[in-house]
């Protein structure tokens, strides 16, 4: 794959002043795509609470609250979503873990179950991650049904399915935190394999696995055979190429270089449960300041390492707009690149939303990865600390998927992809 030939997909889906006057997105109501997948001829389990690994899955994504209006009933889950449209699914391997049979299964979110698809003995899904013992614990593949996100947000919803995918490892990330788990992060494995393995047609792809769980002395003798029905996860599909092929063309990892540390979090247990419970998206913001040591803490969290076996670097650019002791301006690690007042261009870089120009703090996070999809569920992740670090001091927090791409590149003075906007404050 050449490095330029894959980038066209960002740079035929950037934002600019003129595209988003002159392409507007209109939504086919009746084509509108289901946000659960069910496997319903499987046997299910519900989740207990009281079980220790039952929480576990159930603080990775489960239904935090329901809300009815006439003829609708709309769910919120522990993860967020861009435009609520949830295009990622969860599958898992587990192997002696308390209270959960040994098998491959999928996350039944909206019934808050886990459906058994396969027992399993000395087979496995190890294998494919180049794993030749078996591991005790979970592992864990996120995918996405794009055509969830597509239908709204056209060919740039490839951008969002990772983004939310790097949320769902970021729920993840606090959920193993919570339950004292520790977990890696795969990015490079054969993806393909298990997507023909879970019989997904072109609709439905794997992006990213998760080990939480330790290799045992036990040689895994073979891939397990799943030998799955096809299931619709979204009632209707549209067939995206441009998708399809920017998913083709990012699937090979180069130049990994792997995150061995963990990450240290200083949160109260109990406190932050509620805080990943509660998590929201704030829609405004009340123009006032946050504490500088408050924000200094927030950085920390984002910087705090993240796990895995191809850490790419993303940048944090922080636009400093009402922090107290704080000067107005651009500022990157733990420095100013220019001082002013940038809160109404902020604002128009982010769409011209409020968001962006009200906040405390907007935040513009950019690489010059070469693995685009590692890139951008990191960035993800570290979207989701920043929900989690700014409800937990009492803030709101907002992210913001759509920007004029060139343009913050421009501010920011810096030629880097941008992969996510975020604000935070009161």
């Amino acid at each position: 794959m050449k490095f330029d030939e894959f980038f066209d997909y960002h740079l035929n889906t950037k934002h600019s002043y003129f595209s988003v006057r002159n392409y507007p997105n209109r939504l086919s109501w009746e084509n509108q795509p289901m946000v659960f997948k069910s496997y319903d001829s499987f046997e299910k389990y519900e989740l207990n609470l009281d079980f220790i690994n039952h929480s576990f899955l159930y603080y990775i994504a489960g239904l935090s609250a329901k809300k009815i209006y006439p003829n609708v009933e709309y769910y919120l889950r522990i993860n967020p979503s861009a435009g609520a449209l949830y295009p990622n699914e969860i599958y898992f391997q587990s192997r002696n873990n308390e209270n959960i049979k040994d098998g491959i299964y999928h996350f039944d979110i909206k019934s808050s179950s886990i459906t058994l698809l396969k027992e399993i003995t000395n087979d496995g899904i190890e294998p494919l991650l180049n794993y030749k013992y078996k591991v005790n614990g979970f592992i864990f593949f996120i995918s996405s049904l794009y055509f969830r996100s597509s239908w709204k947000y056209k060919n740039r919803a490839f951008r969002y399915c990772l983004l939310d995918s790097g949320h769902l490892l970021g729920t993840l990330e606090a959920s193993s935190f919570l339950h004292d788990k520790k977990y890696k992060i795969i990015y490079d494995f054969d993806k393909k394999a298990l997507n023909k393995l879970f019989n997904f047609s072109n609709e439905e792809f794997f992006q990213a696995s998760v080990v939480v769980g330790s290799n045992s002395l036990e040689e895994v003798k073979q891939v397990c055979n799943l030998d799955l029905p096809k299931v619709d996860g979204t009632y209707y599909f549209e067939e995206n190429e441009l998708i399809q092929k920017a998913y083709e063309k990012s699937l090979s990892i180069n130049q990994k270089h792997p995150q061995a540390l963990n990450p240290n979090f200083f949160y109260n247990k109990e406190i932050f449960k509620q805080i990943v419970f509660k998590r929201r998206s704030i829609r405004d913001f009340i123009l006032k300041a946050i504490k500088k040591d408050e924000f200094l803490k927030v950085l920390e969290i984002l910087n705090e390492p993240i796990t895995s076996d191809c850490d790419e670097i993303v940048d944090i650019y922080c636009v400093i707009n009402r922090v107290v002791s704080m000067p107005l301006g651009l500022y990157k690690d733990n420095s100013y690149i220019k001082e002013g007042d940038f809160k109404t261009k902020a604002g128009y870089l982010c769409l011209e939303q409020d968001l962006g120009k009200d906040s405390a703090v907007t935040f513009f996070l950019t690489t010059k990865s070469k693995n685009y999809q590692a890139a951008y569920q990191k960035a993800g992740i570290i979207g989701h600390r920043l929900y989690l670090i700014a409800n937990y001091l009492g803030y709101g927090c907002s992210g913001i998927g759509a920007y004029y791409d060139d343009e913050v590149c421009e501010f920011i003075e810096d030629n880097s992809m941008v992969l996510y906007a975020l604000a935070i404050g009161n």
